[in-house]
């Protein structure tokens, strides 16, 4: 398999290639970092209000039906919480909210 396929790239054109959806994902995120601010401020609102609600030991299924959302959609935001903050799981979550006193 050659380089460009294996990495999630796929030619174009000589010198032109098309990045896998995931792939093109992962390389925004790392153009966004800012080193000057945390990393729960670089959260968008709803991501923000998901990891709240995470942290405040909310399940997916209930925050999706406390925002008329579907759980696949707040998963979704869970997934890239879970990136931006540099954590595994909602356990993780709970305590970068507590050491960053985003939480009571």
């Amino acid at each position: 398999m050659p380089f460009a396929e294996s990495s999630g790239a796929f030619p174009l054109q000589r010198e032109h290639f098309l990045l896998a959806p995931a792939l093109a994902e992962k390389l925004a995120l790392g153009v966004k970092k800012d080193p000057t601010r945390t990393p729960h401020e670089t959260l968008s609102d709803r991501e923000y209000e998901v990891m709240s609600r995470i942290a405040s030991g909310k399940t997916v299924t209930e925050i999706a039906e406390e925002l008329s959302l579907s759980a696949k959609t707040i998963s979704t935001y869970r997934t890239r919480v879970l990136e931006k903050l540099g954590v595994k799981n909602s356990a993780e979550i709970v305590q970068y909210a507590m050491r960053n006193g985003l939480v009571i």
